[in-house]
């Protein structure tokens, strides 16, 4: 049996409407991420990411 995952919203946004906005926007993100250009800034987040955590263990 599962569990729900608790939803933390401390908002005045009613929890219904985040989620119908969120159901209009994830077919844009989705897209993004698939496409050439998201795939090239997401591979630079994630390099930049790594620099900044092997910086913090330097340190």
């Amino acid at each position: 049996m599962s569990r729900r995952k608790k939803l933390i919203n401390h908002t005045d946004i009613p929890q219904y409407q985040i989620e119908a906005i969120a159901r209009c926007i994830m077919p844009d993100i989705l897209a993004f991420y698939e496409s050439e250009e998201g795939q090239r800034e997401f591979a630079e987040w994630k390099e930049r990411r790594e620099g900044s955590k092997r910086e913090a263990r330097t340190e």
